[in-house]
């Protein structure tokens, strides 16, 4: 689970950090002082170390280019959140905050801090091979999303011109997918990752793809409860009622990734694991569309495979 903090006194000094490319925004809460540093791990370092006694610094998530700051303030103790963008955006617009700057942006997150401080999960480095895997499983999955559209664009009637140029992309996309697969293998075996693999490879229908991509995209897996798992996946069927309307419960959400990573697992066992094929096939023959179906089979998977982790008392990774 998320780690928490067991602090009972209130927060009361934070600092807010709103992260750039090239530069990154602090706000200190005590002094309201804001200012402006590179982005690097020596100014990061140099600058919170007058507030290494601070009971927490708050930046967001910004697809690695936060990572200088969460070295630098691992280095001197201070505690961490690394927020949701979303749930950043929504804090700010339940307070009616409407300015988009850096600076206001920087005073945001130093006021969640406070407000919300002593709730928010703290920051730990990633298990590296971890790190690794899900980097290589995200870009697999960016370059068969590049193949797709190749071959389509291909067999198009239309393609004639260009046919040679896309067949040659298909060999080289072909290609990379080659080299990611021998490196996913290689990291899946590896001691930090071989036993939750060899546990999710047991499980019917799950395959090479499907386990490597539940270790990379759901690190909370064993975790969380069913509920929990399958809403991540966006694989829970939410309802929708408001007063005398009941309307038709819908999947969304979730990590879309994966979910089209476990609609490939449930096709797979719903045609060949003998406890799934025949929950599939019940529920067609009731008239669910084969598309629902199989999300039900994939819901099936992802929660045994939640359970089956969680009982093998695998370590889990710090979570944030």
């Amino acid at each position: 689970m998320p780690q928490r903090s067991d602090q009972v006194e209130p927060i009361t000094a934070v600092i807010g950090i709103d992260i750039a490319k090239d530069t990154m925004v602090l706000h200190d809460s005590v002094s309201q002082r804001s200012w402006t540093i590179a982005n690097t791990y020596a100014d990061a370092l140099q600058a919170l170390k007058p507030f290494a006694d601070h009971d927490l610094a708050v930046c967001e998530a910004t697809g690695g280019y936060e990572r200088c700051l969460l070295e630098a303030a691992r280095t001197l103790n201070l505690p961490v959140h690394r927020a949701d963008p979303a749930k950043a955006k929504a804090f700010i617009t339940s307070h009616g905050g409407h300015a988009k700057t850096d600076k206001a942006d920087a005073c945001w997150l130093a006021r969640l801090g406070l407000e919300r401080g002593a709730s928010l999960a703290r920051w730990s480095p990633p298990d590296p091979d971890r790190e690794a895997l899900t980097a290589l499983v995200r870009h697999r999955q960016d370059l068969l999303t590049q193949r797709t559209q190749a071959k389509n664009r291909r067999n198009a009637p239309t393609s004639e011109p260009v046919r040679d140029l896309l067949e040659a992309e298909i060999d080289f996309l072909d290609g990379q997918i080659a080299k990611l697969d021998t490196r996913i293998n290689a990291l899946r075996t590896s001691p930090a990752l071989a036993r939750i693999d060899a546990t999710l490879r047991a499980i019917p229908g799950i395959g090479p793809v499907g386990a490597s991509a539940l270790i990379a995209l759901m690190p909370e897996l064993g975790a969380l409860t069913r509920r929990q798992v399958a809403s991540l996946a966006g694989l829970a069927p939410h309802p929708r009622e408001s007063g005398r309307f009941i309307g038709k419960r819908r999947t969304g959400g979730g990590r879309h990734e994966l979910k089209s990573t476990m609609f490939m697992v449930a096709l797979s066992a719903a045609r060949t694991c003998p406890r799934h094929k025949p929950f599939y096939e019940r529920l067609v023959d009731q008239g669910k569309p084969k598309r629902v179906a199989l999300i039900a089979v994939a819901r099936k998977v992802l929660v045994i495979a939640n359970a089956r982790v969680r009982d093998a008392n695998l370590p889990l990774p710090q979570l944030t």
